[in-house]
């Protein structure tokens, strides 16, 4: 395995709030897969913190990831192209479906992840390694 790409991320929660009320909460389902709306919503259920700091991971994992694999928000990339869920065991792993699943299964593309969020920020960083040669 090689690395193809290294991706961080850090994010201000208060500015995910933010966005959340200016879209009146629509910025959630732009940006969520639907496994990982159902969980937000769960979360949001028992607490709206645990909620937004969900959001706010999940948001950061998606834009390390696009900054790893060199495409930034541009196709195949898209926000729900790219689930960040977890193991039973709860490590976080990242699940690429439709056009981006292809794209980095051409490319041999396979990522690691891993998240942490405290009350003010929420940080991911993201490493994609390939088995194929790097061109």
């Amino acid at each position: 395995m090689a690395i193809y790409g290294i991706g961080t991320d850090l994010i201000q929660v208060s500015r995910v709030a933010a966005v959340m009320e200016r879209t009146e909460g629509r910025f959630a389902t732009r940006v969520l897969g639907p496994d990982e709306l159902v969980v937000y919503e769960a979360r949001r259920a028992r607490s709206a913190v645990r909620g937004l700091a969900y959001l706010a991971t999940r948001f950061s994992a998606k834009e390390a990831f696009s900054k790893a694999i060199g495409l930034g928000m541009h196709m195949p990339m898209t926000w729900r192209a790219v689930q960040t869920l977890n193991e039973p065991s709860g490590k976080p792993i990242m699940v690429a479906s439709g056009p981006l699943a292809q794209w980095l299964d051409e490319r041999g593309i396979t990522m690691r992840v891993t998240i942490s969020d405290e009350r003010d920020y929420a940080v991911s960083f993201v490493i994609a390694e390939t088995d194929c040669p790097i061109r």
